[in-house]
């Protein structure tokens, strides 16, 4: 395991958690939608905070990039996992008191999930390319997979209920994490060309393959983010992106894992520890705490907006009533009397009207 390739992934994980506090936080206020749609891209076109996570989402790419060309998928993307325990010591540090000795137990948990599994499985080896049919079935399969798991979060099931907010989440959640594996197996392809200039790059169908399906991952990520809580999406997006990976460099770069007995026993003793530490992580009080937080308020912006809409409704409901007052009492000119004060967002008396006899 080159020490290199550890620091780059690691890198990148702290990047990728920065992004995913920094989506999150920009998504969680949105008007809810049942379907999905470009409403909530427009929405976070306006959330400067958005743009605070690509940044961050961008510079984790370059990290992964760096530590690809270097290492293989079944090492790196296992690392790139440690992005929940990056998120929550983020949390952690604004809210230390909240922070519980079970929090502590399922992070040292997760850390050491991911250590035995790669001290076990010990990947190595593989090609830097794969063959066109190979890369067709991979990425038909995979976003066919997305496609349902989207489908499933997005349509109503018996007698037209809709699917909770939180099952809608962790379906899209694994949706989008699903096709972040499939853009790290791209990325792996991609970094091959580099040393080669940039006419090799851009001659090659992986950067455009790249922007295609990183572009639908996010999308898909961003509408997890906003659907329901960080505690619901963020186990499939820890979990399921390295999977997918992993299975993807063994069938398209030909990486090789130790699969022993005993050895495939210890590594699936790690993933259940990995899985029960992620669930676990993610369900803690502080959390939780922070998708209440974000959810149920919104910014100061948003707030100004909506109660200036309330008062143009209410100022055009109280003229309507007085004008229809004043001209049902057949006075020439008791409507504009009380106009002025009501442009001013003042109520009149009905008895301090002017009526002429």
């Amino acid at each position: 395991m080159k020490p290199e390739v550890v620091a780059l992934a690691l890198t990148a994980s702290v990047f990728t958690a920065l992004a995913s506090v920094a989506q999150r936080r920009a998504a969680a206020p949105a008007p809810g939608e049942n379907g999905l749609g470009l409403h909530l891209i427009h929405y976070l076109l306006r959330r400067p905070i958005w743009f605070l996570g690509i940044a961050s989402m961008i510079l984790g790419f370059v990290f992964q990039v760096a530590a690809l060309r270097v290492g293989s998928l079944s090492l790196v993307q296992p690392i790139i996992a440690t992005e929940l325990l990056i998120v929550f010591a983020i949390i952690a540090l604004r809210h230390r008191h909240r922070v519980h000795a079970r929090d502590w137990l399922a992070a040292l948990g997760m850390a050491i999930a991911i250590g035995a599994f790669l001290a076990l499985a010990r990947p190595v080896g593989g090609h830097d390319h794969a063959s066109g049919s190979l890369w067709v079935v991979a990425g038909i399969s995979t976003f066919a997979l997305a496609a349902v798991l989207a489908f499933m979060a997005s349509v109503p099931g018996e007698h037209g209920v809709h699917p909770s907010a939180n099952r809608k989440a962790a379906l899209l959640g694994i949706a989008a994490a699903a096709g972040f594996g499939f853009v790290a197996a791209v990325i792996k392809e991609l970094s091959t060309h580099f040393a080669q200039g940039p006419v090799a790059v851009f001659s090659n169908w992986s950067p455009y393959v790249l922007l295609l399906s990183g572009a639908a991952s996010m999308f898909l990520a961003s509408h997890a983010f906003q659907a329901g809580s960080l505690a619901a999406s963020q186990p499939g997006l820890t979990v399921v992106d390295p999977l997918v990976a992993s299975l993807l460099g063994v069938v398209l770069f030909g990486e090789r894992l130790v699969l022993e007995p005993i050895v495939l026993a210890g590594e699936l003793v790690a993933l259940a520890l990995l899985v029960g530490s992620v669930v676990l992580l993610s369900r803690s009080p502080l959390i939780r705490g922070e998708d209440a937080s974000q959810a149920g308020g919104q910014t100061s912006d948003d707030c100004s907006e909506t109660l200036a809409r309330r008062r143009q409704r209410i100022g055009a409901t109280a003229r309507g009533r007085y004008a229809h007052r004043n001209t049902s009492a057949g006075s020439p000119g008791g409507g504009t009397s009380s106009l002025p004060a009501l442009e001013g967002g003042h109520h009149t008396r009905r008895s301090g009207l002017s009526r002429t006899p």
